[in-house]
């Protein structure tokens, strides 16, 4: 029989083929197969489970949208999320193994839109030793110890602000109003952005907005969608910081900066590179201001509904303005260490409404969790409800009961996370108590309300808001 001659070529050929494929998959296919991957399913091919995610998550619902996978598959699933494999790891051993800072294998990680907005060198996307120093800086700052030096100016800023944003006014709309105070406490103090006039605040609050909206949407830099939106807005923010990160740096050559003024005089001073100052810009004004923002408007909707908790606090912070009077009106560090109710309060809403419903780590090296290998190169979530609503951790879980937090020795580590757990808690965690506190004081001793829309719903948008802005009845009350 005649071999034809080009049959020769194509023989050799498939065989090379063959062998290629049958390289690859011992290399990159049956690995994963042979790994004891968590069960699960990872949705639709290149958006798995992505879009029911975002829509959990705008909704405020991502405990039900977990719990759902949690009943099929166990605390330890797997799942597909931004295009990148994911394992979700819930409960009390999950958060301790996420965020307890040992070597587990895992480093901060920001989904590619996140990554995109707020930026690679932030905070909460750096691990190991480029992590510490910048941790450093900020936390020389945000320390109690630090934060007792400018209590009285944080004071009389909030005070000053409630004024003249409330004075003569029968509503108003609680979300814009407070995100705006505490936009401003933070820019002030953290900043040092003082006399730059409301109207270049406003502007810079409305881009902070849109950077956040941005920060969990599909990185898609088309015209007209949240991402190129939330670009355009972080370039604006850089642009502006941009001047005034030069101008500290020639102040602080000529020696009329020290580097205690602000955090950017700090940054200076420490010769972070500008993508290192900017980055931390962006992630520090958006954990600064809004996570406190949402807190104090979902504890203002709470005491509007609630007669019994608004007469307990309102009894507390009577006390409070009973040691102001004798100490000229100032609030002191003494006076807020005196608001424990209240405080519990606002631990409660938090552990029902989470401002911050989870995070990610990246697997840097195949690890195992719970029995199961995770690979290396995907990526890990953790959720913060798995726990604040797991009725073995806090009995009848739906139920609002500050006094949970009385005795805080008496909830498990690792099991009440809204300003993370361990070494990785929440760096400016302090200075949002403070804040939130003060607010609270000068609401429940000068005013009364009640909601102009019943039940209206919490929607995400990066945190979790009433979704018309809480608009809200406003009455004088001594």
């Amino acid at each position: 029989m005649e071999v034809l001659p080009w049959t020769v070529p194509l023989f050799l050929a498939t065989i090379f083929a063959l062998f290629g494929a049958y390289c690859f998959k011992l290399k990159y296919i049956l690995p994963h197969f042979r790994k004891n991957l968590p069960p699960g399913k990872q949705g639709f091919p290149l958006i798995g489970e992505t879009i029911s995610y975002i829509k959990a998550l705008k909704q405020d619902r991502v405990h039900e949208w977990v719990q759902d996978r949690v009943n099929r598959f166990g605390p330890v699933f797997k799942t597909s999320l931004m295009g990148v494999k994911t394992v979700v790891i819930t409960g009390q051993a999950g958060n301790r193994f996420i965020l307890g800072g040992s070597d587990n294998g895992l480093v901060n990680y920001l989904p590619a839109s996140a990554i995109k907005v707020i930026g690679e060198k932030s905070l909460s996307n750096l691990s190991g030793p480029a992590h510490k120093p910048i941790r450093l800086a900020i936390m020389s700052f945000l320390k109690p110890e630090s934060i007792q030096n400018y209590v009285t100016e944080m004071n009389s800023l909030i005070q000053q602000e409630l004024i003249q944003e409330l004075g003569g006014k029968d509503s108003i709309y609680v979300v814009p109003l407070v995100k705006k105070i505490t936009f401003k406490v933070t820019s002030t103090l953290l900043f040092g952005l003082r006399g730059n006039g409301d109207k270049k605040l406003d502007d810079l609050l409305e881009n902070y907005n849109l950077v956040l909206n941005g920060t969990w949407s599909i990185p898609l830099n088309i015209p007209g969608t949240s991402f190129a939106k939330s670009m355009k807005a972080r370039a604006l923010i850089l642009q502006y910081f941009s001047g005034l990160v030069e101008m500290k740096k020639q102040k602080f050559e000529a020696g009329e900066l020290g580097p205690r003024d602000d955090i950017l005089s700090k940054f200076v001073s420490e010769n972070f590179s500008e993508e290192e100052i900017f980055d931390n810009i962006i992630s520090l004004m958006i954990a600064g201001h809004d996570t406190t923002a949402v807190v104090v408007t979902l504890c203002i909707r709470l005491l509007g509904r609630d007669t019994d908790i608004f007469n307990k606090v309102l009894q507390e912070q009577r006390e409070v303005v009973k040691v102001k009077d004798e100490n000229g009106g100032r609030i002191r560090w003494s006076e807020i260490q005196m608001m424990k109710y209240t405080w519990r309060v606002a631990q409660e809403v938090m552990r029902l409404i989470p401002p911050v419903a989870g995070t990610f780590r990246l697997a840097q090296r195949d690890i195992i969790f719970g029995g199961f290998q995770i690979p290396k190169g995907w990526q890990v979530m953790w959720a913060a409800p798995s726990t604040h609503m797991d009725d073995n951790i806090f009995k009848d879980p739906g139920k609002f009961d500050p006094s949970r937090f009385e005795n805080s020795s008496g909830i498990p580590p690792y099991s009440y996370v809204a300003f993370g757990a361990g070494p990785r808690v929440c760096p400016g965690s302090e200075f949002g108590r403070v804040q939130v506190l003060l607010m609270l004081h000068y609401m429940v001793t000068n005013y009364r309300w009640h909601e102009k829309i019943p039940n209206e719903p919490i929607e995400r948008a990066g945190m979790p808001y009433p979704a018309k802005g809480l608009p809200i009845n406003l009455r004088p009350g001594k």
